[in-house]
């Protein structure tokens, strides 16, 4: 963890997005901006949506230079509209020119993020069923884009292949039969929570047998799906997966599923609009 409480992987994104930047050094302030020089820099919103990223574009100054004062106007996860000042940086104006374009990036992805995903979640308010994410982000970008979702109100699926196991279609494939799949996992790992995708009834029927703990239902008709609710009783958790958004969320939830997956959130949430102003 860095000195400001941000993961060492987010870290490592950020100096790796300053320097495919920056490279040998941003040629144009170095030219028009004499050494010296102080400024103060505002960011501005341009429409209405959910903050998220604040710590990671604070940090892309103080990597540039730990002098940098930051000011935040606002507080992540906070509803900020169109026209408001989010937050001001103050110091060397060759550091706030050569940090902004990496430090907007940060916040228009995240906010956007964390914004879709507050849709999500308000169209399923008042029921039991959880917006989760996906592995489905930008390489890379995961701890920063899970991040966002849980600023956004939705929570974190699993984090990689290394800390959950989740039986998909081709490792049931690969190996035969959903029984065999999980009889395997189960050996191997009696501890684990063990998750495997079905893509209809029968096989759901097969996955409870076998002892599964959680099921998720892949691509199923919300008919199918209230019929899965009835066959498992609360006996296992299930996942309804694929095929979902902001117009049938709340459909599904009505189901009584506990989970709800969304790619969505992480691979297609368009970025908001802010922008970076030097003040006097």
């Amino acid at each position: 963890m860095s000195p400001a409480g941000i993961p060492a992987s987010a870290i490592e994104i950020i100096r790796r997005a300053l320097e495919e930047d920056i490279g040998s050094g941003d040629i144009t302030t170095l030219t028009l901006i004499p050494e010296g020089v102080i400024s103060r820099g505002r960011f501005i919103a341009k429409d209405t949506f959910i903050l998220a990223g604040l710590p990671f574009a604070r940090e892309v100054f103080r990597m540039l230079d730990p002098s940098v004062q930051w000011s935040s106007f606002f507080t992540d996860g906070d509803r900020v509209n169109r026209g408001d000042s989010i937050a001001e940086v103050q110091g060397e104006t060759r550091v706030i020119l050569s940090g902004e374009r990496v430090s907007l990036n940060i916040l228009q992805r995240l906010s956007g993020i964390a914004t879709l995903t507050a849709a999500y979640a308000e169209k399923i308010r008042g029921l039991k069923a959880r917006i989760v994410d996906t592995r489905k982000t930008a390489p890379g970008l995961r701890t920063m884009d899970k991040y966002a979702v849980k600023v956004g109100g939705g929570h974190n699926h699993r984090f990689g292949l290394f800390d959950g196991i989740l039986i998909k279609n081709n490792h049931i494939t690969a190996v035969g039969n959903v029984t065999e799949a999980i009889r395997r996992a189960k050996n191997a790992h009696h501890l684990a929570k063990i998750e495997i995708e079905v893509g209809d009834l029968i096989t759901l029927a097969e996955a409870i047998e076998a002892g599964a703990d959680i099921v998720m239902l892949d691509n199923m008709s919300v008919s199918d799906i209230e019929e899965a609710v009835r066959m498992v009783r609360g006996r296992i958790m299930l996942e309804a997966s694929g095929g979902i958004n902001l117009a049938n969320v709340r459909e599904v939830a009505a189901t009584g599923v506990d989970l709800i997956s969304v790619g969505a959130l992480t691979h297609s949430a368009p970025a908001v609009d802010i922008s970076l102003h030097l003040v006097k």
